[in-house]
């Protein structure tokens, strides 16, 4: 295999899966899918941006440690524990900051804030698989050294970063649905706090933690932090459902959807029917956008009740209310 053919496997098995795990994460959001461009954008700056500046920084700021200590021991260590995650999860998360300043009418939810991070992350891993594949299993092993850290980065330990970042995503989505100004602007230095601290557990754990044991407690202490990450998300899901159902009960008094189409609204598999046979009737896209608008109506409903007005919530979803009601006229139920 040469370098050429090595290079293009390396970044394949990297980036499908790592694709492939962005789609999970977008499903998840159920009932209000952030927008392709956005995600997009995300993903790239996770894998061109942070992953790229974050490999300068960790090797200039390495080089230091080591130039000051004379230890390459104390300069790896340094590097994996306290350098790394400090640089690296500023730079995943200030792809979600972004978001949140710059696109803050798609930043709605605790769910919104774990998409952006997480896709994020995981464009990061997918350039930073790409390298350790590459640097580590196939330069010194061959194909099978592609296959051993194939395994091991991506099949393992493939939602690691999407795991520490999430924390940065959810601080943010904390600081976005609350009045309260210590908790708009602690939460999110809580939550780029938990990010590097998770990411500094596993990486310090991987330093002192050998052999087939070492890897087995790793493993099980990281996919039980993923485990409970689940659970909170589905939790947080569940929170947006209780919304939609106590927003939408007013629009179909006011006659602005059907009862049917708020019992479909406030289920995400009824959603998914009304889609599929929309493909066959050529409403798929009407139903598709139709259920999201009324999810976006009852957050900036919610929004409203909790947070006032902000930068106009009456006016918002004033002409939620006006395209929803038109298109109620030919979306699926």
């Amino acid at each position: 295999m040469d370098t050429i053919v090595g290079i293009t496997v390396c970044l394949i098995i990297s980036f499908v899966p790592a694709l492939f795990y962005a789609y999970l994460v977008y499903w998840t959001d159920r009932y209000e899918k952030e927008p392709l461009l956005l995600l997009g954008g995300v993903f790239l700056w996770g894998a061109i941006v942070a992953a790229g500046a974050a490999y300068v920084v960790n090797t200039l700021l390495g080089a230091g440690v080591y130039l000051f200590t004379g230890s390459e021991a104390a300069a790896n260590l340094t590097t994996r524990s306290l350098i790394a995650p400090v640089v690296e999860e500023l730079l995943k998360g200030f792809a979600a900051l972004i978001v949140f300043l710059a696109f803050r009418q798609e930043f709605d939810t605790i769910i919104d804030g774990i998409v952006y991070a997480a896709i994020t992350a995981l464009g990061f891993s997918a350039t930073e698989n790409a390298y350790y594949i590459f640097s580590y299993g196939y330069k010194e092993h061959g194909a099978l050294g592609i296959v051993a850290l194939f395994i091991l980065r991506v099949l393992l330990v493939g939602w690691q970063h999407p795991f520490y970042t999430a924390f940065t995503g959810i601080g943010l989505a904390v600081s976005r649905l609350n009045r309260n100004q210590w908790i708009k602007l602690g939460a999110p230095i809580i939550g780029l706090g938990m990010a590097m601290l998770t990411h500094s557990a596993h990486n310090t754990m991987a330093s002192f933690l050998t052999g087939l044991p070492g890897l087995a407690a790793i493993l099980l202490v990281d996919w039980s932090g993923w485990v409970i990450m689940f659970f909170f998300a589905m939790w947080a899901l569940s929170r947006e459902r209780q919304w939609i159902r106590e927003h939408l009960r007013e629009e179909v008094e006011l006659g602005v959807i059907s009862q049917a189409h708020y019992r479909v609204a406030c289920s995400s598999s009824l959603q998914l029917f009304a889609r599929l046979m929309g493909m066959f009737t050529g409403q798929y896209s009407v139903t598709l956008r139709f259920y999201q608008l009324t999810a976006d109506l009852a957050y900036k409903k919610h929004q409203r009740a909790t947070l006032g007005e902000e930068a106009g919530n009456t006016p918002i979803i004033e002409r939620l209310r006006s395209r929803v009601a038109l298109m109620a006229l030919y979306a699926r139920v």
